[in-house]
């Protein structure tokens, strides 16, 4: 399939083409033979009358709208009060929501409020948009920085099938306890369920294979600050591997970290994050604020 122009027109996203299809069933098989878009994504839309053919266009109903009320989040969402977290980045297939420390990504149960799931639905309901968000990836409760949310189906499968394909680049700021030798390392470790404590992970040889690399930034009397990045997404996987290495973070309770002034929670952050976009491909690249408690290790 040869397209010239993409355009959104209300909820419709209008591909230009070369040559018309007679209907929007051979639309369809155009667009399955072309292999751009997810295959199981088109035909739902196409057996929801989501596909239409115009002149020298294909229409697909990429951006319709959805009844928010019927989200379990939205008595919460729309009662709520109060300052939103920052937007690092927007567009219309997706949102990144600047996640501060001690603030859940999805609720733990019918009474738990105030995540970040929540303060999605609530900037859609602010802007006016009757729009589904979705996280696509989550941090730890008390880990702070961006996450990132689709805002259409097409934009999750995309997303999925990027995070799968390890195509979404996550990189961490870590404080943690010693004082770590090497500038540079990688830790090669398989990561399992404790099975003395529910909700904490360990490295097992029978666990899921994990992998970390880091590089030190910076060495203090008895700390070091590493900036890290994940070839996998195991639970807690960094808290683990650093503390596999007798230096668990600072703060973290959980692995053996031990509270310092100026630092509430345990000394991880979210610094950057790289996702390619669900629709151009481009890389999009963005970048959260640093934490106050790495603020805090310069005073």
């Amino acid at each position: 399939m040869e397209t010239t122009e993409a355009r959104r027109k209300g909820e419709w996203l209008e591909l230009r083409v070369s040559r018309t299809p007679e209907s929007a069933h051979a639309a369809r098989l155009t667009l399955l033979a072309a292999g751009e878009l997810p295959g199981k994504w088109l035909n739902r839309l196409y057996a929801a009358g989501g596909i239409r053919v115009g002149e020298g266009c294909i229409g697909l109903r990429v951006f319709a709208d959805s009844e928010l009320s019927a989200e379990p989040l939205y008595g919460r969402a729309a009662a709520a009060a109060g300052t939103l977290v920052p937007i690092l980045h927007e567009d219309d297939y997706c949102l990144v929501l600047d996640k501060p420390a001690g603030m859940a990504v999805h609720p733990s149960g019918p009474a738990h409020g105030g995540t970040l799931d929540e303060q999605a639905l609530r900037h859609m309901l602010r802007t006016g948009q009757r729009v589904r968000t979705r996280h696509i990836h989550r941090l730890d409760d008390d880990t702070s920085g961006p996450v990132l949310y689709s805002k259409n189906d097409l934009a999750q499968w995309k997303l999925d099938e990027a995070m799968r394909a390890k195509q979404i680049d996550r990189v961490y700021l870590a404080l943690a306890h010693g004082r770590i030798g090497p500038n540079r390392g990688t830790i090669d470790r398989p990561i399992g369920r404790d099975r003395h404590h529910a909700a904490r992970r360990r490295v097992s040889s029978s666990g899921d294979a994990a992998t970390t690399h880091y590089e030190v930034v910076e060495r203090y009397a008895d700390t070091t600050l590493v900036r890290a990045w994940l070839e996998t997404g195991r639970t807690h996987q960094l808290r683990v591997h650093f503390s596999s290495l007798g230096h668990p973070l600072v703060g973290d309770a959980l692995y053996g970290g031990a509270p310092r002034q100026g630092i509430r929670a345990q000394a991880l952050h979210g610094e950057v994050l790289r996702f390619p976009h669900p629709w151009s491909g481009a890389r999009i690249t963005v970048c959260a604020a640093s934490p106050r408690w790495l603020a805090a290790l310069s005073r």
